[in-house]
């Protein structure tokens, strides 16, 4: 087999970076274990640039067929690469606040990050199975680096109960698969499901499977019950690179295997995605309501978010054509958008956190007493709401018309009701910053460097892309599969 190396140089490139983190953190004395981030960043730039030079190229295809290097890979990749960079800025003077060891939280961030680079070229079960579980293994040990602390003891064991049941129904749903068809290939699967009908209500249980596998790591309903827990316990970057990079990881996945390989069975699947996208985006923002901390507002609202992305998965039509493209597209945009206005969010929370505290009435008169990070605050929570001219609304209104083209005026409904609803949430953290007195909160916020500049990126890709929304929208429909 005849390994095309120009095609997996973006993941060569992160592996002699991880070899080198490591070796790196083993000969380096406790006081200057600083120097593990700058090495890390530059191995994640390396990544970035090798991808950068195979965008534009034409589709490359190695490994036998199960790695592909298209316009959808480069594009989600580079967003991974993106939202790995901004996490090790948001990190950097976090870890060192809190004692945690920097070499094994860069190493594992690196290898999650890995996991995330080939499932975006995998177009195979095998590959995607295996991708996923590098995406999720070092979160679990992610999740609880802060070892003395309970909490997040507890959010690293729930994150690792709940990952290896689901990872357990996953895999039953792509044995049935392989078993019924005799590969693992994409592609191939659509084929011989389409070819023979008899074997379609064996298909229909395989997908039940494997969508439940999904759910968990896309946090739908009901398969989100570790969100909360786990985002609040763990170190808060990492709540931030499991809300926008694991989380899109596993759309990434989903995406593949629902519209190449399980396409032709979209009249059975359509309804019960759609019965989970609403299920998803109600249960997110209702809970999102009552919550008193920044995190678990956010771990909501991400739940919330995942059932909007979800929802062009309940227009598909079997026959193809300009709906499907559309909605995939939109499930893309909304993506790329997504991964900024919540890093964004969380990079204000790390940032106040670090001496205001993290719970929603410890921002009460941020507005006076840090202007700038309210005004920040407000832009990403507003962005997450949907108020134009913000990137949220662009994100949303590819979203609704793509159900709109599909016919499903109910799921647009749906979607309309649920976004009102989130509004009040967010708002609500907007009045306690602006409308109530200042509290015995620290007056002006110090905040570093590094941390700046996420917050200052995400800010302008929320402000870019809600005033040309044609940015995100051209991409997305560049990056689809279909």
């Amino acid at each position: 087999m005849q390994i095309d190396y120009a095609a997996v140089a973006p993941e060569l490139v992160l592996t002699g970076a991880l070899c080198i983190v490591l070796v790196v953190d083993l000969v380096l004395p406790d006081n200057r274990k600083g120097l593990i981030m700058p090495v890390s960043l530059l191995g994640v730039a390396g990544t970035l640039l090798a991808l950068l030079a195979l965008a534009g190229d034409p589709t490359r295809t190695t490994l036998g067929g199960m790695f592909v290097v298209d316009s959808f890979a480069v594009t989600l990749k580079i967003l991974f690469c993106v939202a790995a960079l901004l996490t090790l800025a948001m990190s950097y003077d976090y870890l060192r606040k809190e004692g945690i060891h920097q070499g094994e939280f860069y190493f594992l961030l690196l290898c999650s990050l890995l996991g995330m680079l080939t499932i975006a070229s995998s177009r195979d079960l095998l590959p995607i199975f295996v991708s996923l579980e590098l995406v999720s293994v070092p979160a679990f040990v992610l999740a609880g680096l802060q070892k003395i602390d309970v909490k997040s003891n507890e959010a690293a064991l729930k994150f690792f109960l709940f990952s290896i049941l689901s990872t357990a129904v996953m895999l039953f749903g792509m044995s049935l698969i392989y078993g019924i068809t005799g590969t693992t290939n994409l592609a191939e699967i659509a084929v011989r499901l389409a070819a023979t009908p008899v074997l379609r209500s064996i298909a229909v249980l395989s997908v039940f499977f494997v969508v439940v596998g999904f759910g968990f790591k896309i946090s739908a309903f009901p398969f989100q019950w570790w969100v909360p827990d786990t985002y609040e316990g763990s170190p808060v970057p990492v709540a931030a690179f499991l809300s926008v990079a694991s989380k899109t990881a596993g759309f990434v996945g989903l995406l593949q295997i629902m519209f190449i390989a399980f396409h032709g069975l979209a009249d059975v699947w359509r309804p019960f995605i759609a019965a989970v996208a609403i299920l998803t985006m109600t249960f997110g923002n209702l809970v999102a309501l009552t919550q008193r901390h920044i995190v678990r507002l956010l771990a909501y609202s991400s739940i919330g978010q995942a059932g909007y992305i979800l929802l062009p998965l309940a227009v598909v039509n079997v026959n193809g054509g300009s709906v499907n493209h559309e909605a995939f597209a939109a499930s893309i945009a909304y993506l790329l958008i997504y991964a900024f206005m919540e890093m964004g969010a969380f990079s204000v929370a790390v940032a106040y956190g670090r001496e205001g505290g993290y719970f929603i009435d410890d921002y009460a008169g941020l507005g006076y007493r840090a202007p700038g990070l309210a005004v920040v605050m407000t832009v990403f929570l507003f962005s997450l709401a949907g108020i134009p001219p913000l990137a949220g609304w662009a994100a949303k209104l590819f979203i609704f018309r793509a159900v709109i083209d599909g016919h499903e005026y109910w799921l647009a409904v749906a979607m309309a009701v649920n976004t009102v609803i989130a509004l009040f949430y967010y708002a609500k953290v907007v009045r306690r910053m602006f409308f109530e007195p200042a509290g015995d909160g620290p007056l002006g916020v110090k905040v570093p460097l590094l941390l700046q500049a996420t917050i200052a990126v995400s800010t302008v890709m929320v402000l870019l892309v809600g005033i040309l929304p044609d940015l995100a929208a051209h991409l997305a429909r560049m990056s689809t599969l279909v």
